[in-house]
C-alpha cells in the first residue's frame, strides 16, 4: 500500500502514517498490519500517527479495531503522536476507544511494548 510504510524492527511492526487516509485505505492499512503480524509472529504494533491533524470516527474506530484484532493474535498496539487537538476532538464525539494505547513519543510507545509483552 503506497504512503504506509511497516516496517519490522526487533518484534514490533512500526507503522508510519505519512498522509492522510481515506476509508478504503483504512480498511487496507488494517488488513495488511493483521497479516503481517501473523507473518512476523510481531508482539506489538506502534502506529504513528503524528502528521494527521484530523482523525474522524472511521479512522478511531479502525484504530480500536486493529488493538481488538492484534490482541487477538497476542500482539499489543500503541498508538502514538496523537495532536492535542485530535484527542480533543474524539472526546467531544464521545469516542471511547477502551483497550486502545496511546503515547507521547515513540521512545515511550517502545517501552510499553517492551514492558507489557513477553518476549518471543
Amino acid at each position: 500500500m503506497p504512503g504506509v510504510p511497516i516496517v519490522k524492527m526487533h518484534g514490533v511492526l512500526l507503522v508510519t502514517i505519512q498522509d492522510e487516509l481515506l476509508d478504503y485505505s483504512v480498511d487496507e492499512l488494517q488488513q495488511q498490519i493483521t497479516e503481517q503480524v501473523v507473518e512476523y509472529q510481531a508482539r506489538g504494533v506502534l502506529i504513528d500517527i503524528s502528521v494527521l491533524d484530523v482523525v474522524d470516527s472511521f479512522l478511531a474506530r479502525t484504530l480500536h479495531d486493529i488493538a481488538a484484532a492484534t490482541a487477538l493474535l497476542a500482539a499489543k498496539t500503541v498508538v502514538v503522536g496523537m495532536r492535542p487537538a485530535v484527542a480533543i476532538t474524539l472526546v467531544e464525539l464521545g469516542l471511547v476507544l477502551s483497550g486502545l494505547q496511546t503515547a507521547l513519543s515513540v521512545e515511550e510507545a517502545l517501552d510499553l511494548l517492551r514492558d507489557g509483552a513477553a518476549p518471543r
